[in-house]
């Protein structure tokens, strides 16, 4: 890889003018190679650091600034951004060194003319640091929380007018905090205890969760890709929120479950091992590529009940026949999952806009495939009414034949807002999930 610099400033480039994913633009940066692994820990530091802090970032530089920042070239954007969150954020590294550094790094960017405009600019900032005042919280508190949490501010409003002062508050509380790294244990592989006991064997901390059976904490993982126990197919890597989305699902053995939307496949997964192994579970994508992510993931954790197909999840009934279960985990904003995908909180609200309709496009088609008796479960990974009960209640008033399912919350599981007994709204700041949306019905 090139200079950690370099990297990051490539990489949030891409994010930017490809609307590309975070993790997967950034592990396409930096390669493969093992080497060079201090290079890379600082460049994954200063990419993900801008990508989170972004709009107090352009706040900071924009007060030394004539002209409106959009007027400035992109990578000139980026190099600001960089070095003053270098300066603002990363104390190991010396102030006057992140400015030299960024004034170089235009010049190898092909902005040696903006070397010196880069370099007043930074000073500035600098010279500013420790007294950087934000907006004023009395005249303008929906800004000045924008500016204090780097998250934009009609996100701000959605969330306070759909969950409250309070909440709301916590929501923005908890973008400031590293999201935990959570696994599945691969019950017909083997015990938790056992897997547990290799995990913390090869270097990894590795806790049981008091939630939930079978679900375990990680920390100082490492590449994950890298561990024995991983490649052996013993677990798999998935947030709290959808092991516990997978429980209130309650599939069992010998049963028919469809995913319906379902790459890379960490539910099918956990469904398939919580019915041991037993009976068919059914995981579609639309794309034959995600599909093989499902296949490969359910070889590599030796789970044969797995049968991954391409299908499109909107279409006309097609597919398995009549199912026990269905899952319909259903593209979203992802306003849950900003900790780990930063950029998410980048969307223009615009964007957004013509989600519900697809969702209970989806639902509807998929409710298609349940048996009578048989269960639908709605799942998102999103904190947007507009996507979560707004469309679990249009679906209830416009099938008679589907019934709200009441779920039955495992113990220590807290409801972060009122709500219907058949939907559960789960919040980082309330159980340490991601932010994640269930509904769940049963067809008379």
């Amino acid at each position: 890889m090139e200079d950690a610099r370099t990297a990051a400033l490539k990489a949030l480039l891409r994010v930017d003018g490809d609307a590309g994913y975070s993790n997967l633009v950034l592990d396409a940066e930096l390669g493969p190679d093992p080497a060079d692994r201090r290079e890379k820990a600082l460049a994954t530091a200063i990419f993900y650091g801008v990508l989170e802090r972004r709009i107090t970032l352009d706040y900071a530089v924009g007060r030394f600034l004539k002209a409106p920042q959009r007027k400035l070239a992109p990578t000139v954007r980026e190099i600001l951004r960089i070095g003053a969150y270098q300066i603002l954020y990363l104390e190991k590294i010396p102030p006057s060194a992140a400015v030299n550094e960024c004034v170089n790094l235009a010049k190898r960017n092909g902005q040696a003319r903006a070397a010196g405009f880069v370099n007043a600019v930074l000073r500035n900032v600098l010279r500013a640091k420790g007294n950087l005042s934000l907006p004023d919280p009395a005249a303008d508190p929906v800004r000045n929380l924008s500016v204090r949490y780097s998250c934009p501010e009609w996100l701000i409003r959605l969330w306070r007018d759909a969950y409250g002062e309070s909440c709301m508050r916590g929501l923005l509380e908890s973008l400031t905090v590293r999201p935990p790294v959570f696994a599945r244990v691969n019950n017909t592989r083997i015990s938790e205890e056992n897997l547990l006991e290799r995990l913390n064997r090869e270097g990894m901390d590795a806790k049981p969760v008091s939630l939930l059976d079978g679900a375990v904490a990680l920390s100082h993982t490492g590449g994950v890709g890298t561990s024995a126990c991983y490649r052996e197919g013993l677990f798999h890597v998935q947030d709290l929120s959808s092991q516990i989305c997978c429980a209130l699902l309650n599939p069992q053995p010998g049963e028919t479950v469809a995913d319906v939307c379902a790459a890379p496949g960490g539910k099918t997964f956990t469904i398939a091992e919580r019915m041991e192994n037993r009976g068919r579970v059914y995981a579609y994508d639309s794309y034959p590529a995600r599909a093989g992510l499902i296949r490969g993931g359910a070889e590599r954790l030796r789970l044969s009940c797995v049968e991954a197909g391409v299908r499109d999840a909107a279409a006309p009934e097609t597919g398995p026949g009549k199912v026990d279960r269905v899952l319909c985990d259903v593209p979203c904003s992802g306003l849950g999952i900003l900790r780990r995908k930063p950029e998410v909180r980048y969307k223009l609200p615009s964007t957004i806009d013509s989600l519900p309709d697809l969702q209970y496009l989806i639902l509807c088609r998929s409710s298609e495939l349940a048996a009578e008796g048989g269960v639908v479960f709605y799942s998102t990974c999103t904190l947007n009414p507009r996507e979560n009960a707004e469309v679990a209640n249009r679906f209830l008033a416009g099938h008679a034949s589907f019934e709200p399912l009441p779920l039955q919350l495992p113990a220590g599981i807290c409801r972060a807002v009122p709500e219907a007994e058949n939907q559960l709204t789960l919040m980082p700041q309330e159980n340490g999930t991601d932010g994640f949306f269930i509904a769940a019905f049963r067809k008379r």
